[in-house]
């Protein structure tokens, strides 16, 4: 939801007009309007969530990778009713969002794709890795790339671990990051974004270096570090 639009739902639950508020900040009407012609409109979602899991599923079964087929179904059913933070969009757009840029980069191995789709159902759909309709490997990938709870006093200690033990995995050092900052306008505050910057400029360098020191992975590293430093930039400079 754009900011626009809840300051104008603010608005109405108060029963003010836009002249009430220009009045109130000492703001013309004119001015107000000449501004919101400016304002650009955004997209709730770039791609339909279900279009994406018709990609994933095809693809998964053209290439016979049976853990992502399985994650597929799993993982949308797990996420069945949630919602991306401050939005209406479905949280399953997240995990087919991350799928179908991996797979767009060229990365076709099972495990990561199965991973990707089930990174978050165990932190937040209340499921255990027992559960998972996936093989060993998979499960060892969605447990490195599934943190505890953090709060202020424990955040550093538990995410300095987290991606300690990402960095041991290449297939791991994959997952969440780059997705969370292409959408982390549509629902984190000010402050959630400082935090997500400085983490990423913390710890992604160590991660892209892993993903670049395997071979088969080099060309993907490339496009995400293209996406994530672009990202980055763009979020400093408006900030």
């Amino acid at each position: 939801m754009s900011i626009g639009t809840n300051i104008r739902r603010l608005r109405e639950e108060k029963g003010f007009t836009q002249e009430n508020v220009a009045d109130a900040i000492d703001v013309s009407l004119s001015a107000i309007v000449e501004e919101k012609q400016k304002i650009f409109k955004t997209k709730e979602t770039i791609y339909n969530w279900e279009h994406m899991k018709t990609y994933v599923k095809t693809t998964a079964r053209n290439l016979q990778m049976t853990d992502s087929l399985k994650a597929v179904d799993f993982a949308v059913k797990a996420h069945e009713g949630q919602k991306r933070k401050r939005s209406d969009t479905p949280y399953i757009y997240h995990p087919l969002s991350m799928a179908c840029h991996a797979l767009s980069m060229g990365i076709k191995e099972d495990e990561i794709i199965a991973a990707i789709l089930l990174h978050d159902v165990i932190e937040d759909c209340n499921k255990t890795i027992e559960e998972l309709p996936v093989s060993d490997e998979t499960k060892r990938i969605v447990l490195l790339v599934t943190h505890d709870k953090t709060g202020d006093s424990d955040r550093q200690k538990i995410m300095d671990r987290y991606y300690k033990a990402i960095a041991a995995n290449p297939k791991a050092a994959f997952i969440d990051r780059c997705n969370n900052l292409t959408t982390m306008s549509w629902g984190l505050s000010r402050e959630r974004i400082y935090r997500m910057i400085t983490e990423t400029e913390k710890y992604y360098p160590k991660l892209l270096k892993v993903i670049k020191s395997t071979i088969e992975y080099d060309d993907a590293a490339w496009l995400l570090q293209y996406q994530i430093e672009s990202m980055l930039d763009i979020y400093k400079r408006l900030m």
